[in-house]
């Protein structure tokens, strides 16, 4: 059976980009949705569905640009809708209480409603472009409804839905107003994937609870069609990243960096999002220079924010509160050659980010809580000698445990398991990182969407 394609995601997976002959061109989006399911749709074609929020106008387009393969289908949202769709339920609300900072999610019936046309916006136009054979595929929170929308109309579809960030326990869950009907909506998927066992038990915890729904194993039976909830974490492109990493203007960057900067190099590379434990992993530093003043002047954290939601007042007051602590901590212990933190509010290109990988010693990946988190699965891609201090509530611990697995809320700990890191063996070093790296190659983002796509429709043709 020849494989027909429908992905649904929120983003698309090209920009528009005005050319400097006043055509518009098309750029591909940085993420590991673009790097996984574009090369796939190029080869076996299909459709793939995504709000188009810039040239709105423009409402199909055939992709990739150079070797067009398949249809990228643009929906135009109401922008009053999208403010409280993307804005607000799927940010305000399924965002913080996911992530369990329930004390930040803002639960309001219009933005509900408009969550709810939004979904049906995408579910509509699903069903205009189904053929009988395609396949669907559904992706994260923001589209949590699509599925069962789409099942109504198309009983006898077969349809996937990914959720790429934590599914909290069900305590958690429940104090969405709408818990049942975000449930019911991804119900009306065949396979539900998400990053790891755990999450998926809280999904089949939630369904039993909510909806009193008794699992088999990992699967469900509901009227029409069964319900397989599967652990499937995203993985990255372990050879790109390679071979970027192998450039000699890479390495030559990532030895100037060594080189203007003192000492051993601490990195943290995170979205400016209270999720990230930022403020959290400053503290832990600077606990970390107090118990061991000998460092003073010898260990530098480089730390790289990147800018997110920055019309948020709450994400404008997490940056005060960081560059803040920055102040503080480079005020209390800085020397005239020395800086302990190296802030910077930017994003860095690839090729920048792997060489900041590549001159790091230890790299700290500290969420308070992380669906998955690329970040960790990067650095050890292109390391040479680092160690990876990475926190037990990101999604990716569960995948690495040859990391130093740490409790960013326990600030001492933290500190202690820097010092660990940097005092590691070069022996231990390189066992951990090489079991790290074998893992990443066996599990790259292209066999995280073969292995999905085979577990939907084990007889369709992915080549």
């Amino acid at each position: 059976m020849t494989l027909g394609l429908i992905v649904v995601s929120n983003r698309e997976p090209y920009r528009p980009q005005p050319n400097e002959d006043g055509s518009l061109g098309w750029q591909a989006s940085i993420g590991g949705l673009t790097a996984a399911l574009d090369p796939l749709l190029a080869r076996v074609g299909g459709t793939w569905i995504a709000w188009g929020e810039e040239y709105p106008e423009v409402r199909t387009v055939q992709l990739p640009p150079q070797h067009p393969g398949y249809r990228l289908l643009r929906l135009t949202l109401d922008p009053d809708d999208v403010d409280a769709f993307y804005y607000g339920f799927s940010n305000d609300a399924l965002w913080p209480m996911t992530h369990y900072f329930v004390d930040r999610a803002r639960y309001r019936r219009r933005d509900w409603a408009a969550y709810e046309r939004v979904n049906r916006q995408f579910a509509d136009a699903v069903v205009a472009t189904y053929q009988p054979g395609d396949i669907i595929w559904v992706q994260d929170y923001q589209l949590a409804l699509v599925p069962r929308m789409v099942r109504e109309a198309l009983p006898d579809a077969l349809i996937g839905f990914f959720w790429h960030i934590p599914w909290p326990s069900s305590e958690v869950f429940r104090t969405l107003p709408w818990d049942r009907e975000i449930l019911e909506g991804i119900l009306g998927a065949n396979l539900i994937g998400m990053h790891t066992r755990e999450y998926a038990r809280h999904f089949l915890s939630a369904c039993r609870i909510v909806l009193g729904l008794e699992a088999q194993g990992s699967e469900l039976q509901l009227p029409g069609h069964r319900v397989r909830v599967e652990a499937h974490p995203i993985g990255i492109e372990t050879a790109d990243f390679e071979e970027i990493a192998a450039r000699p203007e890479v390495r030559e960057r990532a030895e100037r960096i060594r080189s203007e900067l003192r000492g051993p190099l601490l990195l943290g590379v995170d979205r400016l999002d209270y999720t990230k434990g930022i403020p959290d992993r400053l503290e832990a530093f600077d606990t970390f220079l107090e118990a061991h003043p000998e460092q003073r002047g010898e260990v530098t954290l480089i730390q790289i924010a990147v800018p997110s939601r920055e019309a948020v007042e709450s994400y404008r007051r997490l940056r005060e509160e960081v560059e803040g602590l920055v102040g503080r901590i480079n005020g209390a212990h800085g020397r005239e050659a020395w800086t302990p933190i190296h802030y910077q509010y930017r994003g860095l290109p690839r090729e920048e980010l792997i060489a900041h990988y590549l001159a790091a010693d230890v790299m700290l990946v500290t969420p308070l809580r992380d669906g998955l988190n690329l970040v960790a699965k990067e650095f050890a891609a292109v390391s040479q000698r680092g160690v990876l201090i990475l926190s037990e509530f990101a999604g990716a611990a569960a995948e690495m445990p040859e990391a130093i697995i740490t409790n960013p809320f326990d600030h001492d700990g933290l500190a202690a398991d820097i010092e660990r890191a940097l005092r590691m063996p070069e022996q231990e070093r390189l066992r951990r990182l090489e079991a790290l790296k074998r893992g990443l190659r066996e599990h790259d983002l292209a066999g995280w969407a073969r292995g999905f796509l085979r577990q939907l429709a084990p007889h369709a043709e992915l080549a």
